[in-house]
């Protein structure tokens, strides 16, 4: 099983640019899926972008298209989510996730796909 933990959330303004990093731990990280999700106060967590385990193929929610990018260093056992343009509903709780890919990227957005996570960091985008 792969141990996820995440870090660079913070308070930023409407407009900026934060990028969150998730380190992975387990010797089978590089044949996960790995995605990234996001709860809102009194909201579901809600699917943000999810990448292949070569990191060839992303997937991203329509809310985020265009201004969040995806990516992972493998020889690092790292995942980065690169976020533009923010907007205060971007304001949630951020998680890592990750799985052992077995079908198509799309296959691996929603939740019950993923079967490890991490402890989640904040982000609060001001208006």
């Amino acid at each position: 099983q792969v141990q996820l933990v995440e870090s660079g959330g913070g308070l930023v303004q409407a407009g900026d640019s934060l990028t969150l990093s998730c380190a992975a731990s387990g010797r089978t990280y590089s044949q996960y899926v790995m995605g990234w999700f996001r709860q809102a106060p009194g909201k579901e967590r809600e699917f943000v972008a999810s990448l292949t385990s070569s990191g060839g193929s992303t997937n991203y929610a329509a809310s985020v298209k265009g201004r969040f990018t995806i990516s992972r260093d493998n020889a690092k056992n790292m995942v980065y989510l690169q976020m533009n343009s923010l907007k205060p509903e971007d304001t949630a709780v951020y998680y890592c996730a990750g799985v052992p890919q077995y079908y198509s990227l799309t296959y691996y957005s929603s939740m019950p796909r993923y079967s490890a996570w991490g402890q989640g960091t904040q982000v609060t985008v001001s208006s």
